[in-house]
């Protein structure tokens, strides 16, 4: 979703692969309850608070800004969206997920537990409510599970299936267990397969993507 221009209130709204998949099953499961806000393409280096008109134009700046039209690439779009922060927050929380790639052999699997580094006084590294954490590619992956959320927002986002089809999906969880496809298929005459998965704090806003890369085993 985005604005087509900023003097008027008209919006742009488009359905990923994953809406147009929950549309199509017809099924009254496609329900939009929640959205989020982001200010990618905003550079907060033209505020200008020495300009001559007055303060009135010191923004003036980032308001004649064009911004992007609506495009369903998560990797592209809405990578930084706005969070409310405690006051006196003095460092952006950042994310550590033990590793900054992750390779994997069909069938392995693995365990990742995010860390959620400057938080709270750096009294806590992990987020009452979790993270989520979204594959781009969910053929790549044989299981793709969140665990330790039990809300009623996690359960939903975890049970959500897909079609087999390339499209990502976001999971809900303290802790997220990977596997490895065991699909041959999929791999063509390619050795390896590649993809990414992003890690969102939900209480701090913190993202981090990394690649994930699937080997094919030969026997």
């Amino acid at each position: 979703m985005g604005y087509l221009n900023n003097s008027v209130i008209t919006v742009d709204a488009i359905l990923t692969k994953k809406g147009r998949e929950a549309l199509a099953r017809n099924d009254g499961s496609f329900r939009i309850t929640q959205f989020a806000l982001s200010d990618d393409e905003i550079d907060y280096t033209l505020f200008n608070p020495g300009h001559p008109s007055g303060s009135s134009f010191y923004g003036e700046a980032i308001d004649g800004m064009p911004l992007l039209e609506a495009f369903p690439d998560e990797a592209q779009i809405m990578k930084y969206k706005l969070t409310t922060l405690p006051r006196g927050t003095a460092k952006l929380p950042i994310l550590n997920l033990g590793f900054s790639a992750i390779t994997l052999k069909q069938g392995a699997q693995l365990a990742i537990t995010p860390q959620t580094l400057n938080y709270l006084d750096n009294e806590q590294t992990y987020e009452t409510s979790g993270y989520s954490a979204t594959i781009s590619d969910i053929r790549l992956m044989s299981d793709f599970a969140g665990l330790g959320i039990n809300t009623a927002a996690a359960t939903t986002q975890n049970t959500q299936s897909t079609l087999g089809t390339n499209v990502s999906k976001t999971i809900i969880g303290s802790q997220f267990n990977l596997r490895g496809t065991t699909v041959n298929t999929l791999f063509g005459g390619q050795t390896s397969l590649a993809t990414t998965l992003t890690v969102v704090g939900l209480d701090s806003g913190a993202r981090i993507t990394i690649p994930v890369t699937i080997n094919k085993t030969t026997t």
